[in-house]
């Protein structure tokens, strides 16, 4: 079925087109088929002798909120402008590209000129410069961005929430979609009524080797509950209690749960509660600079997309950023050569704009850095993270180094294999018999990679990128991806002895995960596996209300942040991320929004 999304006349668009010729067509209906990030994008375009009359969108797997914004915005940009030179949707450039590429191959079969229509233009009207007020401005609509504008909001305060994306959701948007529930209702419920903060304090000082910014990890550790209490009742939040906790090595109790439908549903949900909280959200809108007058922080600049000048005047700013990920002149360490494979809104605009105005900043060369990634393009990844779960929970995936071995147990922490992966060379590779594949292939969806993805790289045949190559033996499938085949057999008939003994009497894989032997007949994967972040975790300093702190460790007044952007490895360790912490980011944004409306009314 053919979703409708935009009609005007051939009369109105023909007026909309530019005079630069007259555009001819064969009259009708036309289809035709792109790839987009999900799957297929199904496109029909109705033609009149003149004009583009209709552009319709089938049915398609493109992500709510992303993806979903271009497939919404786009066929109308398409018919008003007249044009196939529209500029596609900012973060959603694989499902635009599909859009366009669609409604090109339809303009070709109408006879149009594809040349001629991708270079018109539609020249931007100028917009007049607008002033507004609000009680409180967010700036960031991700994880905690959000939930700081509907508490606030729900606590009365009239909120203005700029995003400099045309959608909301940030990188919470396109992550595991798991959160910690330490201390909730839900918790306690599933049975769990052994957990605490100090229990979990542990956990992340553990993890964070003793580098976590204790302040705000308290904050975290005591909080957490009491949000996830909230967002599931106020908030709409649902959890998949059916499913249960997952299992996360470095959680000591059981404590992490997926939103239902992940990452796209909590994306959903963030969108009816904004939306129900009665806060004005501005998308397309990125914040320029903050206004200080007196020391104090009063209102935003910004600057939108179409062109509008905004000042925003608000006693209380909360910046919701995120990281600087995608900066790499921000970048340090470790992370200058790192893998990314987050979003690319995360240029660090909160960080400069904090740090304008005197903020004080740390651990500025930290990131989390994880284990499973696969190198698509030069420097850019994509996670395998679910995927993995998948293989080597319920099935019989293995991973091994160059030399074909076993060097680490496949449900050790992410913290470990990502050392154990930098101890071998930075590369380590998973075999996949044909059931632990098609097991592999069911969860990659939720790191945003697609079947046909997977098919493309296999066609490569190991010769670009990413390593995924397909054999019908061992030794073949081995050579394909550069690994010593004969010392793979003797891995694969050791660890399938391991399976029929209960016991991996080398690296320890809990039992319950080695209920198959890898099959006897091919065909056989192997997958590429190298270290890859998203998160940075430097960022500015606040104290125990989450006001920004200058460097003489003054609060900023007017002036509080939230999530990735307030530093100090608060929730996870130095090089691998705890699961689940997206928690982070909605309990500080939460908390952020609470002490921004108290300082109102003081």
């Amino acid at each position: 079925m053919i979703r409708r999304l935009t009609f005007i006349s051939a009369l109105t668009a023909l007026s909309l087109a530019s005079s630069a010729q007259a555009a001819t067509f064969n009259p009708g209906t036309y289809t035709a088929v792109a790839k987009g990030n999900g799957g297929d994008v199904p496109v029909a375009v109705t033609f009149t002798a003149n004009a583009i009359q209709k552009v319709e969108i089938g049915q398609n797997k493109e992500t709510p909120g992303i993806g979903s914004v271009a497939i919404d915005n786009l066929p109308k940009s398409i018919v008003a402008k007249q044009s196939l030179g529209v500029e596609g949707v900012a973060g959603a450039s694989i499902t635009s590209k599909a859009i366009l590429t669609a409604v090109a191959a339809c303009v070709k079969q109408a006879g149009g000129n594809v040349d001629e229509l991708s270079k018109v233009q539609q020249k931007q009207a100028i917009v007049p410069a607008q002033t507004l007020n609000a009680d409180i401005a967010i700036v960031g609509a991700g994880a905690a961005g959000q939930t700081a504008a509907i508490r606030a909001s729900e606590l009365g305060k009239k909120v203005i929430l700029l995003e400099k994306m045309p959608f909301a959701g940030g990188a919470a948007a396109v992550n595991g979609g798991t959160v910690v529930i330490q201390g909730s209702k839900i918790q306690k419920d599933a049975g769990i009524k052994d957990d605490s903060p100090a229990i979990m304090t542990d956990d992340y000082i553990k993890n964070g080797h003793n580098l976590n910014d204790r302040k705000m990890l308290s904050l975290y550790v005591n909080n957490v509950g009491s949000m996830v209490d909230w967002a599931t009742t106020y908030a709409g939040m649902k959890l998949n209690t059916k499913a249960g906790f997952t299992n996360e090595a470095e959680h000591s109790k059981p404590r992490v749960m997926r939103w239902v439908d992940g990452a796209q549903g909590a994306t959903r949900n963030f969108k009816a509660a904004v939306e129900k909280s009665g806060t004005k959200v501005l998308l397309g809108t990125p914040a320029k600079e903050l206004i200080v007058k007196d020391g104090k922080v009063v209102g935003i600049k910004a600057q939108a997309t179409d062109g509008t000048q905004y000042t925003i005047n608000a006693p209380a700013v909360i910046l919701t950023t995120g990281g600087f990920g995608a900066n790499k002149d921000m970048l340090a360490g470790s992370l200058k050569n790192a893998l990314y494979y987050g979003v690319k809104s995360s240029n660090g605009d909160g960080h400069r704009m904090a740090i304008a105005i005197g903020a004080k900043t740390q651990m500025m060369d930290l990131g989390k850095i994880y284990p499973n990634g696969m190198e698509v393009a030069p420097g850019i990844a994509k996670s395998t993270i679910w995927s993995n779960k998948a293989a080597f929970e319920d099935n019989s995936g293995i991973m091994v180094n160059k030399a074909g071995k076993r060097v680490i147990s496949e449900l050790d922490t992410n913290h470990n294999i990502k050392n154990e992966e930098v101890k071998q060379g930075g590369k380590l590779f998973i075999l996949l018999d044909e059931p632990s594949y098609q097991a592999f292939l069911t969860k990659l969806n939720i790191t945003g990679v697609s079947k046909e993805d997977m098919d493309k790289w296999l066609a490569q045949d190991g010769k670009g990128y990413p390593i995924v190559v397909k054999a019908d033996s061992i030794e073949a499938v081995a050579k394909k991806a550069g690994v010593d085949g004969a010392e793979l057999a003797k891995t694969v008939a050791k660890y399938n002895g391991f399976v029929q003994s209960g016991k991996d009497v080398d690296f320890g894989r809990p039992a319950k995960f080695m209920k198959k032997q890898v099959a006897a007949s091919g065909p056989y994967y192997i997958v590429e596996q190298q270290p890859r972040f998203a998160t940075t975790m430097g960022g500015v300093v606040t104290n125990d209300k989450l006001n920004v702190v200058d460097k003489n460790n003054r609060p900023i007044s007017g002036l509080f942040a939230a999530g990735e952007l307030v530093g100090g490895a608060v929730h996870n360790h130095v090089v691998a991320l705890l699961e689940g912490n997206m928690a982070w980011a909605m309990t500080s944004g939460k908390l952020a929004a609470e002490n921004a409306v108290n300082s109102l009314n003081k």
